[in-house]
């Protein structure tokens, strides 16, 4: 965990955004877990989705842990800066988020499955935020790929900042944004979790359940 200082709780404007670089920096070519490359595609009859939740490291560990997700990788989006390191996104200059991107097949597992995943699995009241872990690289987010995701991830806002409410808890803070460029982290942060089995996780839950069905 790196603490901040005030000027990584502010998103950074893009003409101060720092100006990264041309090439993607280096990753893992393999799933440590799934043994499947990285770089593959979407396969035919496959979605992807992306999410913002805190340090990716939990966050992914908790999605390739669901039956139905084929793929999962950490890396940085919803930002300026284009294929920037770890180090970078830590300084709050980029205005990037730290994500996982999900490669799910939808007759086995819903988007509305990971909705419901994403909102009870981390505090998205907290703005730029979760738990002991400060600055915007940590925001909650839901970066979709297509109309009816977006569709989907508004209504479920809406059901459960209604129940967040009903428990006292205060507004939603998390971005919905359709989903912008990818870039993958570090080799060492992919699948970090199946790695170091004892590392830092900083997921937390509000302990309120989602409605179900999300979306109608």
């Amino acid at each position: 965990m790196i603490l901040p200082d005030s000027k990584k709780m502010r998103m950074v404007s893009p003409e101060k955004a720092l100006p990264g670089r041309a090439e993607p920096i280096a990753t893992a070519e393999t799933h440590f877990v799934f043994g499947r490359p990285l770089a593959a595609a979407v396969p035919e009859g496959m979605q992807q989705a992306m999410f913002g939740m805190g340090c990716f490291w939990g966050a992914e560990r908790l999605f390739w842990e669901q039956s139905g997700v084929w793929l999962t990788m950490v890396g940085y989006s919803a930002g300026h800066t284009p294929n920037p390191t770890y180090e970078e996104v830590c300084t709050g200059m980029t205005g990037h988020n730290e994500v996982v991107r999900v490669i799910f097949d939808p007759s086995r597992i819903s988007y509305d499955a990971l909705l419901r995943l994403f909102w009870e699995n981390h505090d998205p009241t907290q703005g730029m935020a979760q738990g002991n872990d400060r600055g915007t690289q940590y925001r909650s987010g839901i970066y979709t790929h297509d109309a009816d995701q977006q569709a989907r991830a508004e209504a479920s806002r809406r059901a459960y900042g209604a129940r967040l409410a009903a428990r006292g808890l205060g507004p939603i803070t998390t971005e919905i944004l359709p989903a912008g460029p990818f870039y993958p982290a570090e080799g060492h942060h992919q699948q970090y979790l199946a790695k170091n089995p004892g590392g830092y996780c900083g997921l937390r839950g509000t302990g309120v359940g989602c409605p179900e069905p999300v979306a109608g």
